[in-house]
């Protein structure tokens, strides 16, 4: 594939044919608001066009998307949803962060929002209540403060000895201190600790694991954030370069070696996304869409990286497991 052609597949709306753009012009638009890039999301791109689709809305036929991407710089994100609020898109779309979420919104208080975000959006202050969000937002949320007790979990059944955690987490991500809280709060009750090991840039990721040995740290809890997501590659490297066990947020990290993951299915997060978006451009309000959960999570082991780090996977992690990649 021409990388022409790969830009224009995840949306990069400055490929298109200038004619494209005209012939658009009169279609509703949802502008695409995300933190991170398009290359490591095109899967989910795609997740939400499909949800789009199942309504009767394809991209270029009876609607387009207007895409913009913060390269993981989230002050870039206020300037980018106002760009977009200029335009007079019909509807703002911020996938993947609670950060996008909370930039359209201060951006404006007309334009149907619809987001997915991984802490509680009414904690945040994103919407009023789960079931009546109110205003011109609603989306989805896959629980991530609340499961995570349940990945420090598995990490004991890994490592039952151990007791010294740590939870990799970019303090710039909203609801950072919910998430710390209610890890360490889980940590206290099975006579655990966790330090909070924070990064915002991928210097500052490699420096959490050159200190992991000096901190005596014997297992790391990934956080949701965008830029840990973009930077999968480099987690899992230095995760075998250090030989420290990791639980991550979702199976995309284990598919290219991570250890383990515990999560929902962000395919089917953002394919709802793309159904909410089409009903409320159907007509419907986003005060009367209530705040979406998943209803599935799935526990995946990779038993090859298990292998390379000396790990026994013990009968319960194989009957935890909804997945071992082998």
């Amino acid at each position: 594939m021409k990388r022409r052609e790969f830009v224009t597949l995840l949306g990069g709306a400055a490929a298109w044919p200038l004619a494209a753009v005209s012939q658009q012009s009169s279609l509703p638009v949802i502008g695409y608001l995300h933190p991170s890039a398009p290359e490591p999301y095109a899967y989910q791109v795609a997740a939400f066009r499909k949800g789009l689709g199942e309504m009767g809305l394809a991209e270029g036929r009876n609607v387009a998307i207007e895409f913009r991407w913060a390269y993981n710089n989230l002050a870039r994100l206020p300037d980018l949803a106002a760009e977009l609020v200029r335009r007079r898109v019909d509807l703002l779309a911020t996938p993947g962060s609670p950060a996008a979420a909370l930039a359209a919104k201060a951006a404006t208080s007309t334009i149907p929002i619809v987001f997915t975000a991984s802490v509680d959006p009414v904690e945040i202050g994103l919407v009023a209540s789960l079931n009546r969000p109110g205003g011109n937002i609603t989306g989805l949320t896959d629980m991530q403060v609340e499961i995570i007790p349940k990945r420090l979990g598995l990490l004991r059944d890994l490592l039952p000895g151990a007791k010294r955690f740590g939870l990799l987490i970019n303090p710039n991500f909203p609801g950072v201190e919910s998430t710390v809280r209610e890890l360490q709060r889980a940590a206290a009750a099975v006579e655990s600790q966790v330090e909070a090991l924070t990064a915002s840039t991928a210097e500052e990721i490699d420096s959490v694991y050159a200190g992991l040995a000096h901190k005596q740290i014997e297992a790391v809890i990934v956080a949701p954030d965008t830029l840990f997501n973009s930077r999968r590659v480099q987690l899992i490297t230095l995760a075998v370069r250090y030989a420290v066990p990791v639980i991550y947020t979702g199976r995309a990290y284990v598919e290219i070696g991570g250890l383990m993951s515990y999560g929902s299915d962000p395919v089917e997060r953002n394919r709802q996304a793309g159904l909410y978006a089409s009903r409320i451009l159907k007509g419907e309000k986003p005060a009367d869409l209530p705040i979406l959960r998943p209803t599935k999570f799935e526990f995946v082991i990779n038993q090859q990286t298990a292998k390379l780090l000396g790990l026994p996977l013990s009968p319960k992690l194989f009957a935890l497991a909804d997945e071992i990649i082998e």
